[in-house]
């Protein structure tokens, strides 16, 4: 018989955690729970099929902002935890790859964002004058905006200092770990569909261009005409990362030439400026989404071990990566 809940403090504490944990996924959500739970004490593994600096985390833009990931009802809380976190990460910039910067949503107003908005610091909607580009409506902020190489290996040397490792290893069944823990924190990302299996996870390509900077300190970001189309920029060290797409259920790894010619079209239009940017690369990453939305809770199983499934975050990982960790500390815990 299994079990399943959603609640930090359900299902009886963390009976066998003394004997470690394995922590499947190496992304930005994999890591941070993985210190997290460090932190508490545990010994803690990683196993991750893919080089930490080869995961889709690595691709991210990576801005703070709760960007097409669910539950609602969940999310804002996770979302603050993690803002909270990444304000005092940003106190040391060069180590942690965090920094915050000003910049715009355009298309955006703040009465139909959550409960959450009323939270963030300096979060103010915008005269239509005040907006860039062709837009009327706005909000300027002051957000986290993460160089995610930088704050990987951040996270891993986090990670290591207080004990826990990294593993290259691929799992092709989460009774591989079992049988090496009596606690495992399925933190798998698109890998959660096969690995569960979980036919509700689905990937959601996402395609970016790295040019020079030509001046550009500020992030835009923008819905473009279609579903499957945004407009952003993100002033990254060394270069300014340009999006994007989200397109559902495409899983080509292969930059596409025309959508890159179509990004630096859309962001061009922002500033003009960006056109003639030299490109210095191209990236695409596969988001992690789930139908049903993030999928954070305890299973108990047969052989009185515990698996906590912890996936399904869509293109927000790095916006709820620290409130979720939390969450999951508790859930192993018994917090």
């Amino acid at each position: 018989m299994r079990t399943e809940t959603g609640t930090a403090k359900a299902g009886g504490g963390g009976a066998g955690v003394d004997g470690g944990v394995v922590v499947v996924g190496a992304g930005v959500v994999g890591l941070t729970t993985a210190v997290r739970l460090a932190e508490r004490g545990l010994r803690v593994r990683v196993w991750t099929r893919d080089p930490v600096a080869e995961t889709t985390s690595a691709v991210a833009g990576a801005l703070w902002w709760p960007y097409r990931i669910e539950p609602e009802a969940r999310v804002g809380a996770w979302s603050l935890a993690s803002l909270r976190v990444y304000g005092e990460l940003a106190a040391d910039p060069v180590a942690t790859g965090v920094r915050l910067v000003p910049g715009v949503h355009a298309d955006t107003v703040r009465d139909g964002l959550g409960d959450w908005a009323k939270e963030v610091d300096g979060l103010r909607q915008l005269p239509a004058e005040e907006v860039p580009g062709p837009y009327r409506v706005g909000l300027a902020a002051r957000l986290p905006l993460i160089d995610m190489p930088v704050h990987l290996a951040w996270l891993r040397g986090r990670l290591e200092k207080l004990g826990g490792v990294v593993e290259h290893r691929a799992v092709t069944d989460l009774a591989e770990a079992a049988s090496e823990a009596p606690v495992v924190v399925n933190c798998a990302g698109l890998g959660a569909r096969d690995l569960v299996p979980d036919g509700g996870v689905r990937a959601v390509r996402g395609q970016l261009v790295l040019v020079e900077n030509p001046g550009v300190e500020t992030w835009f970001t923008a819905a473009s005409g279609t579903s499957s189309e945004t407009t952003y920029f993100f002033p990254q060290p060394g270069r300014l990362v340009l999006g994007g797409t989200a397109q559902e259920d495409a899983e080509s790894l292969d930059p596409d030439p025309a959508t890159a010619a179509a990004i630096v079209a859309r962001c061009a239009r922002i500033r003009p400026e960006i056109a003639g940017a030299r490109v210095l690369g191209h990236r695409v990453g596969l988001r992690p989404a789930r139908d049903a939305g993030v999928r954070l809770a305890r299973e108990l199983r047969p052989d009185g071990g515990l698996l906590v499934h912890h996936y399904g975050h869509g293109g927000a990982g790095v916006t709820v990566a620290w409130g979720c960790a939390e969450e999951v500390a508790g859930l192993v815990t018994g917090d």
